[in-house]
């Protein structure tokens, strides 16, 4: 007896003295939502190697500040674990800082102009290129024109990607360098839109006719695409993201992006899918994933795929026909180019992530999804759960729902979309199917896991836009309308979790990271005000004070 008691009490002594360990970071006198129900709430927290070691009180916190300590006050202001966006192009919102960026244009006219401004600046003959023009915010809602274009650059090549990056206009002189004519054919999962009544091109190019003027664009240099990830690094972590999720990119990004760490230009975790089937597809199958580079920073082990167009552009694959427009959309991809694909990266412990926006594709991508699960049973796959994804799950079919929890497949949605969307959705769609888009309270009560994000740069890849759209699920002006469904938005925990501990389960890291808990990762996002408390209104307003990634405070606010 004598002698557990002497153990009991040494080990009493040795906890108290691990607990007493001066930490490299403490942050107290806060308000910390940790996503930890054993633990809901704390004012304090202290890490050390990169770790959390310590979630409690400030009186504790002071026993892990030492002489080389960063100790830092927070006056109240909220912490929540490190945000994550998980599916975000981070490339492109790099490069968004310096092309010709047509976000909130309100009109045809204000379109026109910002292109006149852009082409009065550069040389005859130069590329005028850019994107995030949405017709959904002007009136009429209708697309531009390349005879729109011609009235402001005659002389210059002009190619604008809508918001959505499905859809893009391009003017006369762009189409005649691409060689496209009224007898051109649409290619298979594209579209080139043309005038009902003279069939000739109107300007407008649907996802894989896209491919007939890209390959004409200029080539980006490697300088340039160096420029525009570190632009979108910096961006990225002052906004309050720790990881971001790279829906599909080329080996030739992927080592831009290892060269970054390695000089130690990059602090964001990455998590990165290629994109596929492909070369960069066919790369990652053969040479296999990599986990955890850069002290735990990148890791890539997806697949990306897109199986169809967006609802904006009329490219979204739909069970039925578009209100305003004489197809249903198309798909990409047919299932004998992506099954063999599957059902590799299934041996393989690839993850495969696919892009499915209308209810035809979701619907299909599940029965593609299912038959690879059948071909290829747990115990000859890597990874038994593979926890495959869905990309936007914008438009389900009710029947399609409880499906995604049944295969394990992860909705990865970007709130933001609804907002932007449910402008022009009735038109699109009619009345009666609006109640089957984004439909995120539908498949959380189906048991769903939501990876959150905000496909930027199609949205802004702001936070708190997108906490803000999934609560509120009304514009940031405050607007709701006829067919908006508030009651598929989520509470503000279901929110948080959206973008913190759901993604984590997305990447397999739900017991690394995604919560505030002793021995997960030091990922925090300080914010300077409540976000689970304030009023609706608030929220957007909220703004990043600090963003800590592996115990490293690598923003703070001026």
């Amino acid at each position: 007896m004598k002698s557990t008691l002497a153990l009991l009490f040494l080990a009493v002594r040795l906890a108290g003295l691990l607990a007493a360990q001066p930490a490299d970071l403490v942050l107290y006198n806060g308000n910390i939502h940790t996503v930890n129900d054993k633990q809901p709430h704390a004012d304090a927290v202290a890490a050390t190697g990169g770790k959390i070691v310590f979630v409690g009180s400030t009186a504790e916190a002071t026993k892990h500040i030492g002489p080389k300590t960063t100790a830092i006050d927070l006056r109240g202001m909220t912490v929540v674990p490190g945000l994550v966006d998980s599916h975000y192009h981070l490339r492109d919102v790099g490069a968004r800082e310096v092309n010709l960026n047509l976000e909130g244009i309100t009109s045809l006219a204000g379109f026109l102009a910002a292109v006149k401004a852009r082409v009065d600046k550069a040389k005859p003959g130069e590329w005028i290129s850019g994107g995030g023009w949405n017709e959904g915010t002007w009136t009429p809602q209708v697309f531009p024109t390349r005879f729109d274009l011609d009235k402001v650059s005659p002389n210059n090549p002009v190619w604008l990607v809508r918001t959505d990056g499905h859809g893009a206009v391009a003017n006369s002189m762009t189409i005649k360098i691409a060689g496209v004519t009224r007898d051109a054919p649409n290619p298979f999962g594209g579209e080139i839109m043309r005038d009902p009544k003279t069939g000739e091109p109107t300007g407008m190019f649907l996802d894989n006719a896209h491919s007939l003027i890209e390959k004409h664009l200029p080539k980006d240099s490697a300088s340039m695409m160096r420029r525009d990830l570190i632009l979108g690094v910096e961006r990225s972590i002052k906004l309050g993201w720790t990881q971001v999720g790279i829906p599909g990119n080329s080996y030739g990004e992927v080592d831009e992006i290892r060269e970054l760490y390695q000089e130690g230009k990059i602090k964001l975790r990455i998590y990165n899918a290629v994109e596929g089937p492909g070369p960069a597809a066919r790369r990652l199958l053969t040479e296999g994933p990599v986990f955890g580079a850069y002290g735990g920073r990148f890791t890539m082990r997806g697949i990306k795929v897109v199986a169809d167009g967006a609802i904006g552009s009329k490219g979204a694959a739909l069970l039925a026909p578009y209100e305003d427009h004489h197809t249903s959309g198309f798909m990409t991809w047919k299932e004998e180019d992506l099954m063999p694909m599957f059902e590799e990266a299934l041996r393989k412990g690839i993850q495969v992530e696919t892009h499915a926006i209308g209810d035809r594709a979701n619907r299909l991508i599940l029965n593609w999804y299912e038959k690879a699960f059948r071909h290829v049973p747990p115990e000859q796959r890597k990874i038994a759960e593979p926890r495959w994804r869905i990309e936007h799950a914008q438009h389900i079919n009710s029947q399609d729902i409880p499906r995604f929890a049944q295969l394990k497949v992860i909705p990865s949605m970007q709130p933001s979309h609804a907002i932007s969307d449910l402008l022009f959705l009735k038109s699109r769609l009619g009345l009666e199917r609006m109640g089957d888009a984004y439909a995120w309270q539908s498949l959380i009560k189906a048991s769903s896991i939501i990876a959150g994000g905000s496909d930027a740069p199609v949205e802004r890849g702001e936070p708190m836009i997108e906490f803000y759209a999934a609560v509120v699920r009304k514009t940031l002006k405050g607007e709701s309308g006829e067919g908006w469904h508030p009651e598929l938005a989520v509470s503000r925990d279901q929110a948080l979790k959206m973008l913190t501990l759901w993604p984590a389960y997305a990447t397999f890291e739900e017991d690394i990271r995604g919560s505030i808990e002793p021995g997960k990762v030091a990922d925090f996002t300080v914010l300077s005000q409540d976000i689970m408390k304030l009023p609706e209104t608030e929220i957007p307003k909220t703004a990043c004070k600090m963003t800590v990634i592996s115990g490293e405070v690598v923003y703070r606010a001026p």
